[in-house]
C-alpha cells in the first residue's frame, strides 16, 4: 500500500484512546473508520478528510485543500488536504476531528 506511514502514525496518535476506531487498507492507501464509517484516510502523503456536505465549501476555502476526486467526479463532503496543510499535529488533528464529528452525527 502506498501511504505515508509516519503520517498514519500521527493520525493514530491523535486518535489515542478513541473507542470504535478501526483501520482498513483501501483505495491504494489506508482508511480510518468510526463504527464502520470512514472519516479520514491517506493516499501517499495526502489526507482525505470527510467533512460533510454542509462544511464542504468552507473546507475548500482553506490553504492546501482541494476537491477529492478519484474518478473524475468530485465527491461533495470529502476533501484532500495536501502535506503542507498537515505539518503540525494540531492541523492534522483538526482535520481528523472534523471527520470524526461528521461521522458521529450520522444515523446508525
Amino acid at each position: 500500500m502506498a501511504y505515508d506511514r509516519a503520517l498514519a502514525d500521527r493520525i493514530r496518535k491523535s486518535l489515542a484512546g478513541r473507542r470504535g476506531v478501526t483501520e482498513k487498507e483501501m483505495f491504494g492507501g489506508i482508511a480510518f473508520l468510526l463504527r464502520g464509517k470512514m472519516f479520514c484516510g491517506l493516499s501517499n502523503s495526502t489526507l482525505m478528510a470527510r467533512v460533510g456536505p454542509d462544511r464542504h465549501e468552507e473546507a475548500l476555502a482553506k490553504a492546501h485543500v482541494r476537491k477529492m476526486d478519484f474518478t473524475g467526479r468530485p465527491m461533495k463532503g470529502y476533501v484532500f488536504v495536501d502535506a503542507p496543510g498537515l505539518r503540525t499535529q494540531k492541523s492534522l488533528a483538526s482535520w481528523v476531528t472534523q471527520g470524526l464529528d461528521f461521522v458521529s452525527s450520522l444515523k446508525k
